[in-house]
């Protein structure tokens, strides 16, 4: 599984709005994409910080969508954002969805930065008492 996480400052008094942008329209287009599995809102308390972090099924998709729709949902609440939106992308290391899988990493040095941000490998783990 991987995570996508974009932070951005929403303009004053554009909270509201933004929450219905994001599960009117959004989110409904979000669910049509392959690999997309959840999508998190988070605003910060008497603050006009947002973040949203969304779950893909792997990398591939997660591109895929970073390339053809997040510019597209960027520009839908372009009027919204106070500068520019920051965007990590991260691998789960440990999650309570039923559907993770174990995976190993592909190499100890899983950190690495791009241009679009910082870069986490992500490790699948399945639940387990061992």
């Amino acid at each position: 599984m991987f995570a996508r996480k974009v932070s951005a400052l929403l303009k004053p008094d554009s909270l509201s709005e933004f929450a219905s942008l994001m599960e009117h329209t959004i989110l409904p287009w979000l669910r049509k994409q392959p690999g997309f599995l959840d999508l998190v809102i988070l605003a910060v308390p008497n603050s006009r910080e947002v973040t949203t972090i969304s779950f893909w099924d792997d990398t591939a998709n997660a591109e895929a969508y970073n390339t053809c729709g997040f510019p597209e949902a960027v520009e839908i609440l372009k009027k919204l954002l106070d500068g520019t939106p920051h965007l990590k992308t991260f691998d789960v290391i440990s999650s309570t969805r039923q559907e993770v899988a174990r995976v190993q990493r592909s190499e100890p040095d899983h950190l690495r930065e791009t241009a679009s941000g910082d870069e986490v490998r992500v490790v699948r783990h399945e639940n387990s008492l061992q």
